[in-house]
């Protein structure tokens, strides 16, 4: 068997041990070691290849930021940060239809500017919102739904590990894909409460009324929230502005939101243990899927996969934009069956160079940022469909009463707002690369 073939055969034999609960950088190592030692025919090379792997990913200096930016959201939970904020939106929302649920994706909004995580802003918003919506009236569905899509909010809100290891696996500039990403994420926000708004119109019993808060209460609530904005603003713009590398960015952020949550009297020496601890773990898995990714590429590497592909693909004649819509639609349906990290990590080395191979009337310094936004927010889709989103999972596990399948129902109106801010983002590249 050839070397191209045995690269293309490791591609299904990967999802089988996914399928078969395998851990995906357990799969993806052992796809990869295999496959090295199969290609090389000795064992000594395939211990020195994993030495040099494990050294060269685990030395990059930029991975640092993701232990970072994981403890930062440890802090502001202890902070109480996500309570204030959907406080906050719900003393400016909370009174009209649907509100409450718009209210909840605003402080995902808020929240994922300082987590970086989508898992992470799901279930710590779920813990907050998900009592509070049900006891005002809403549906089961919609709420878990809500919650669930604005969770997604926290890898595509800056600051986000996702961004991170792709900036890292395309050698992209990380403050420029944090600056790139910001509109659109806005942009999602939004859409998610129009698609809210259009929701309990259609299914008007699926919300309830509060009264309106008075303008004291507003400007309590507002007030409460301005660590949240101190530190978005701390990080993004002092990482664009030049006055810290995105490393140092993630640590200044993380004293900061340390050092709130200790003044609020969150943070204690328990709960420093605890955060530390739930960062580490949370830090070991990413960074294990990272290697078995890394041992993996470079078996697909040194099998001139991702070269014979976007030779095929250049071949074939297909428009750039056709293979564009192509690898959008893999990835819709990949995210039905894997997490977004795992994603990123498995597809991009295949797909980047097919895509910066193509003309798509961009700049080439600005194409992989423009893709790596386009591929953040579909693999951020991927949270919230079924069979496999993990999303999903995370929110009904807080809330056993609601059937599945009534919050599959309910968040097909999210997924469809998702999928025109794509298009839009497509149909107008200067809606992410404006500000570049």
């Amino acid at each position: 068997m050839s070397t191209l073939a045995l690269g293309y055969l490791s591609l299904p034999v990967l999802l089988g041990l996914i399928f078969a609960r395998a851990p995906i950088g357990l799969a993806m190592l052992i796809c990869g070691a295999v496959g090295l030692s199969l290609v090389t025919g000795s064992p000594t090379m395939l211990l020195a290849k994993l030495k040099n792997e494990s050294f060269s990913t685990f030395s990059n200096y930029n991975l640092a930021v993701v232990p970072m930016f994981l403890l930062m959201g440890q802090f502001a939970t202890l902070g109480g940060l996500s309570t204030a904020l959907f406080r906050a939106a719900e003393a400016f929302l909370g009174h009209r239809r649907g509100g409450m649920a718009m209210a909840a994706i605003g402080a995902c909004a808020g929240f994922g500017a300082i987590c970086g995580s989508s898992l992470a802003t799901a279930a710590t918003m779920g813990r907050v919102a998900l009592p509070e919506l049900k006891a005002a009236g809403y549906s089961g569905g919609l709420s878990t739904a809500t919650l669930a899509a604005g969770g997604t909010l926290g890898i595509l809100i800056p600051p986000s590990v996702v961004l991170v290891v792709y900036a890292i696996l395309t050698e992209t500039n990380i403050a420029q894909l944090f600056l790139a990403a910001v509109l659109p994420g806005v942009l999602a926000a939004l859409g998610y409460m129009l698609a809210i708004a259009l929701y309990v119109r259609r299914h008007p019993d699926a919300a309830g009324l509060r009264p309106r808060a008075s303008a004291g209460e507003r400007l309590g609530a507002l007030a409460r929230v301005w660590p949240v904005v101190l530190v978005f603003f701390l990080v993004v713009f002092g990482i664009y502005g030049g006055i810290f590398n995105p490393t140092e960015g993630a640590a200044v952020g993380a004293a900061g939101t340390g050092l709130m949550a200790f003044t609020a009297g969150g943070l204690g020496w328990k709960g420093l243990r605890d955060s530390l601890l739930a960062t580490a773990e949370t830090t070991g898995m990413i960074f294990f899927i990272i290697l078995g990714a890394a041992v993996y590429n470079s078996f697909l590497a040194y099998a001139r996969v991702p070269q014979e592909l976007s030779g095929l693909v250049l071949e074939l004649g297909i428009s750039p934009w056709g293979v564009l819509a192509l690898i959008l639609v893999f990835y819709l349906l990949l995210g039905c069956l894997m997490d977004s990290l795992s994603m990123i990590l498995l597809t991009v080395p295949i797909f980047y160079p097919v895509v910066s191979g193509l003309d798509f009337g961009i700049a080439p310094d600005l194409l992989p940022i423009w893709f790596g936004v386009l591929v953040l927010i579909v693999v951020e889709v991927g949270l919230m469909t079924p069979p496999v989103g993990m999303n999903l999972f995370v929110i009904n596990a807080l809330d056993r009463e609601t059937p599945i399948a009534a919050t599959y129902r309910a968040v097909a109106w999210f997924v469809a707002s998702d999928v025109i801010r794509i298009a839009l983002l497509i149909a107008f590249p200067g809606l992410v690369l404006f500000a570049l």
